[in-house]
């Protein structure tokens, strides 16, 4: 058994990507790098062929569940014990991901949590991330800090048990609240937070999609959202 796996989901990254990977590969050492581009219109696929190990390349925009989900199975297939995700714009800082793959030793998923209180977050996605973040507590049945940040780290072992739902952000909030009906472990690790590069979150339409997303799993029985694959 290797080293953990790295899915960095991208679109239109060109600028910021290699950065990321060379980040990552810095602070963590040995890691497998899984760069999916999710049809993007700049140089993002010709960054990722020279500074990672895997590309998967989607023709068109599929979302960001979608290239999660894709990137989680390469690194399935390689029987890789942990997988970290981080986002290809630097909004992430990759000296942070040992300390969430570490807290993996008592956790089966670990979210980095970005404070809300005197950050450069804005002001609108404050809100979004803390009504988000309420709502998701609700349905999943526990305490969610942070059910929006992509920084995260998880067991294959324990990711497997679930089936979440969506291809866009939406997919980030059902591996969450699956995960805490199932009874997985889950950690939380504090993260900076950093906001430079236009995010590609689109505050009406994939709100509306996480808000169906929570509200379809509040009429799920909780035995019923997990077993299959991610």
């Amino acid at each position: 058994m290797g080293g953990p796996a790295c899915v960095i989901p991208a679109l239109d990254a060109g600028r910021t990507l290699a950065e990321v990977v060379h980040g990552v590969r810095r602070a963590v050492g040995e890691v497998y790098v899984v760069v999916v581009d999710d049809g993007s219109r700049d140089q993002t696929a010709a960054v990722a062929a020279d500074c990672a190990d895997h590309v998967v390349r989607f023709s068109s925009n599929r979302g960001k569940g979608a290239a999660l989900r894709a990137g989680i199975q390469v690194a399935a297939s390689r029987a890789a014990p942990a997988v970290l995700t981080i986002d290809a714009d630097g909004q992430h800082d990759p000296a942070c991901a040992p300390r969430l793959l570490a807290a993996l030793e008592a956790a089966d998923m670990v979210i980095g949590v970005r404070s809300r209180r005197g950050s450069p977050m804005p002001w609108h996605r404050r809100v979004s991330n803390a009504l988000s973040a309420a709502a998701v507590s609700a349905c999943a049945g526990r305490a969610i800090a942070d059910s929006q940040s992509g920084y995260r780290a998880f067991r294959v072992a324990g990711i497997s048990q679930l089936v979440p739902d969506g291809d866009r952000y939406e997919y980030e909030t059902d591996v969450l609240i699956q995960a805490a009906r199932a009874g997985l472990r889950i950690a939380w690790v504090s993260i900076p937070t950093i906001y430079g590069a236009p995010s590609h979150f689109r505050p009406v339409r994939d709100s509306a999609r996480i808000v169906r997303t929570v509200l379809r799993r509040s009429l799920v029985r909780p035995s019923a959202a997990v077993g299959r694959s991610p």
